[in-house]
């Protein structure tokens, strides 16, 4: 799942940007409301951490441009602003859920968990397609109730395509939701994690259209 933070305190960022990592998210972080922007107006990210008082462009200001875009993409307002009128505003200006300054990781990221959940139009924390169980909180993966041991990218590429189950995910779209800017991935790195799961949970758990993508069949 890629995030993107915005935020201008570089020590808060760096930390947020560190722990969410570490919770397997792949982030990629601005610090002022511009840059944020152009940013969520130019690549795809499955949710926006977004403090308010941002330089160049407040978060207000920009939670109402994405909005005007109608783009749909889950944000969670992180602020020291505590006064209920401020939740309230943000909330009414499109937020999905709002948290008070200072936070804890594991809290944020479970709330991430639930906007984008919400999101996708799915209500069950886990995720389940034939044998396989997916936990995006516990970050297991079962196979007929038996553990199945995968690395982190392996991990993020299925549940990324088991949350997109019946799609077809076109490889820039699964590298995105899965690399930020500070990553490079090999050439063939995708295909390398693709092969690596079908091992694992088998060799028609993931289709390849040629030439289009890679998909689980619902």
């Amino acid at each position: 799942m890629r995030v993107l933070l915005i935020e201008d305190d570089p020590q808060l960022g760096d930390g947020i940007t560190v722990g969410l990592r570490q919770a397997g998210y792949a982030v990629d972080w601005v610090k002022d409301g511009l840059a944020a922007d152009h940013a969520l107006a130019s690549e795809d990210f499955d949710a926006a951490v977004l403090d308010l008082g941002l330089p160049k462009l407040s978060g207000m200001d920009l939670l109402r441009r994405l909005r005007d875009r109608v783009q749909p993409l889950p944000v969670l307002i992180l602020t020291a602003r505590d006064a209920t009128a401020d939740k309230i505003a943000g909330l009414d200006a499109g937020a999905d859920d709002y948290l008070v300054k200072p936070v804890d990781l594991d809290e944020l990221a479970a709330r991430l968990r639930a906007v984008t959940r919400r999101a996708s139009g799915r209500a069950a924390p886990l995720l389940r397609h034939g044998e396989v169980t997916l936990d995006p909180a516990g970050r297991r993966v079962t196979m007929a109730d038996f553990p199945v041991e995968l690395s982190a990218r392996e991990f993020a590429v299925l549940q990324t395509l088991m949350e997109n189950a019946g799609r077809v995910m076109t490889r820039s779209q699964l590298e995105s939701s899965i690399y930020g800017w500070r990553d490079e991935p090999d050439s063939n790195a995708l295909e390398v994690h693709i092969h690596h799961l079908r091992k694992k949970l088998g060799a028609d758990f993931i289709k390849t259209l040629r030439g289009v993508g890679y998909t689980i069949p619902r």
